[in-house]
């Protein structure tokens, strides 16, 4: 009989030349380039790396940056059907729907061409923020606001959120963020997503099976488990007895642990330097002070005392910045959707150029 492994844990389902992780040391690496080399670009050009599998010249850039600003508008009527649906605090089950309604309003949706799977690549990356932010605004009974042509992609988004023009490190807060969520090779949204590719369903098809996969609380619904979190401690005073006690009850603690990462997240050392620097900003160290306080009594409970290799992940310190940006916990899961869609179109891309319908087997028990 095969050696079966419980949620594939450690089995390498296929070949890709989008991301490499090393979860001993550490490293993640788009297209063959460290993350923390790309953090500080646009995320117009990181998107533009993982889609066409380098990064853009000047030229290259400012069309790519042309053709996602030119389709950040989405169609008046999905907001009125989005209207007649009620998705109350799950903003994710909003996105969703949105995207079905995106794809019967594409004319290319049932083409398949390179030409039309760009196009359709382009307007999904260009329109997930503005859904985002329209839906958020109408669950409160609030206008949709008009993208900001003069903005960034991440700037843009939190102007369209608040109707404010954000400040300079704000802006650079939501494009790291967008960035550091934009791919990691096979996590369970990825592999979901290249499952439908590989049966040759289009574009829209698999990043909706992406965005189911992403909601749950194990994947992409942590960071606001994290932020909600950080609202029940209430207090740098609890932070040790709520920890012991969770510990005490073998109660999961959200952001601490990976699959895959036996050392620091390397997305979590960017996220912490962010937090602390719109800390500063804010003249408001509070969050920053209590994740902190959490991280220093995990480490000593899991690493010091236990020897457990468990250290916080790209959850932990990215909901902190979530709170010093004032992004309600109910969007979190579908800002990382905003930052990933690009990941998520490499690899349905790439499934699409070397496909075999992905059909592994079952032992009957």
């Amino acid at each position: 009989m095969e050696e079966m492994k419980k949620g594939l844990e450690g089995v390498v389902a296929l070949d890709t030349k989008i991301s490499f992780i090393d979860g001993i040391q550490g490293i993640l690496m788009y297209r063959g380039i460290k993350i923390e080399e790309l953090v500080d670009l646009p995320y117009d050009a990181v998107s533009y790396l993982l889609i066409n599998g380098k990064l853009p010249d000047e030229t290259e850039l400012s069309e790519f940056s042309r053709e996602i600003k030119n389709n950040r508008n989405i169609n008046g009527k999905q907001i009125e059907v989005l209207k007649e649906f009620d998705f109350g605090f799950d903003a994710l089950d909003g996105l969703r729907t949105a995207i079905s309604c995106t794809a019967h309003f594409d004319l290319e949706n049932n083409y398949h061409s390179p030409d039309a799977n760009k196009n359709k690549s382009i307007k999904l990356v260009a329109k997930f923020p503005t859904i985002v932010a329209a839906l958020h605004r109408a669950s409160f009974n609030q206008k949709p606001i008009e993208p900001n042509e003069e903005l960034s992609h991440g700037a843009n988004f939190l102007y369209m959120l608040t109707g404010r023009i954000p400040t300079e490190l704000e802006a650079e807060a939501m494009e790291k963020d967008l960035i550091l969520s934009a791919e990691h090779e096979l996590n369970p949204s990825t592999f979901a997503l290249r499952i439908a590719a590989s049966t040759l369903s289009d574009i829209y098809s698999a990043v909706i099976c992406g965005l189911c996969t992403l909601k749950g609380p194990l994947h992409g619904g942590a960071r606001k488990g994290v932020m909600d979190m950080l609202d029940e401690v209430s207090s740098i005073e609890n932070v040790q007895s709520y920890v012991l006690g969770k510990l005490e009850r073998k109660e999961k603690i959200m952001g601490f642990g990976h699959r895959v990462y036996k050392t620091l997240d390397p997305r979590a050392r960017i996220y912490k330097d962010v937090a602390r620097r719109l800390s500063i900003e804010n003249g408001n160290s509070y969050w920053f002070d209590l994740a902190e306080e959490l991280e220093h009594i995990l480490f000593h409970e899991f690493v010091e005392v236990k020897g457990k290799p468990i250290y916080p992940n790209v959850d932990f310190y990215s909901a902190v910045v979530y709170k010093y940006l004032d992004i309600p916990a109910e969007l979190a899961t579908s800002i990382f959707a905003m930052g990933r869609v690009s990941g998520w179109i490499a690899h349905c891309m790439e499934q699409y150029d070397d496909n075999k319908v992905i059909r592994p087997r079952a032992h009957f028990v």
